[in-house]
């Protein structure tokens, strides 16, 4: 009996080749599909996998008659339907853990890039200006970054934050055991005390950061999010920004991808990336790795 896997996202080359040698399996790989021809084409095969740029909603889920796992190489699967699947009996799976270094040095650069001034200094160079009195910053050693969110990523942004001698506050809705030098706090206490704040939680119905959480902040916070679009209230970050209540952003995730409007991006206090935190060679390759190991496990015996 043959497997038909459909990769439907970029993928690791060679976590894919290794797909390919395993016996049974057939891997088929088509990015960039919509969501009209995935339905079309998902009742061919057993396993879909996905990263963040294809959604496996409802009508595919439904449409997928043979389908028996959706696996997404990242954090989080709010680009999957769990409920839809679940309804089907279709087993969901995702590599928590295989990006969260990348995720957690790409909020180190995106702080001090932040603080530093490293975009709008790096644009003026380019423009063939010397301007080294106007990128004055800050340094983050001695500040007090607050991670709301202190799972996996939180840790490794904790563990790089306590290496730059920064004081480190923790906010999570389950208290984390840990042997860092970190203070959990509440949320309220976080937001009044921290010159950082960096956000490592999943999606959530709400934003976590509104106007009434600016508001408690100190003037001149700095504020990182590559957790999920959503989480940060752009249309309140965009006026804290106005107000100098926020200093800068660091923003590598937005509410709409790719973002239709850019009010936010071309604030000249805002440094964005394009959804890059888990973008580098080696946390892909962990990633895909894990998916294949997923894979085998779950059709295992059973080609």
């Amino acid at each position: 009996m043959t497997t038909r896997i459909l990769i439907a996202d970029h993928f690791d080359e060679e976590a894919a080749n290794e797909l390919r040698t395993v016996p049974g399996f057939e891997v088929i790989q088509k990015t960039g599909l919509n969501e009209a021809e995935l339905v079309k084409i998902i009742p061919d095969f057993e396993v879909v996998v996905v990263r963040s740029a294809t959604k496996i909603t409802r009508p595919v889920i439904e449409a997928g008659q043979n389908l028996k796992l959706i696996v997404r190489a990242g954090i989080g699967l709010d680009t999957i339907d769990v409920q839809a699947a679940k309804e089907k009996g279709i087993a969901v799976a995702n590599t928590p853990a295989a990006t969260s270094i990348s995720v957690a040095e790409h909020v180190l650069g995106l702080m001090i890039g932040a603080v530093r001034h490293h975009g709008p200094a790096n644009l003026s160079m380019k423009q063939h200006k010397w301007e080294k009195k106007l990128f004055t910053g800050t340094e983050l050693y001695g500040k007090t970054l607050g991670i709301i969110g202190f799972g996996r990523i939180g840790l490794e942004v904790a563990r790089r934050g306590l290496a730059f001698g920064l004081n480190i506050l923790a906010y999570d809705v389950i208290p984390i055991k840990t042997d860092l030098a970190v203070k959990q706090v509440s949320l309220d206490e976080l937001l009044a005390q921290a010159d950082l704040i960096t956000l490592h939680v999943p999606k959530t119905p709400q934003p976590i950061l509104g106007e009434k959480e600016f508001q408690k902040m100190k003037k001149g916070v700095v504020i990182v999010n590559a957790a999920r679009g959503g989480v940060v209230d752009e249309k309140a970050l965009l006026e804290a920004l106005n107000s100098g209540q926020v200093k800068a952003a660091a923003l590598d995730v937005f509410s709409q991808e790719p973002p239709q409007d850019f009010s936010l991006i071309d604030h000249p206090r805002v440094t964005a990336t394009p959804h890059l935190g888990a973008a580098s060679e080696e946390g892909q390759k962990r990633a895909g790795f894990e998916v294949v190991k997923i894979i085998k496990e779950k059709f295992a015996g059973k080609n």
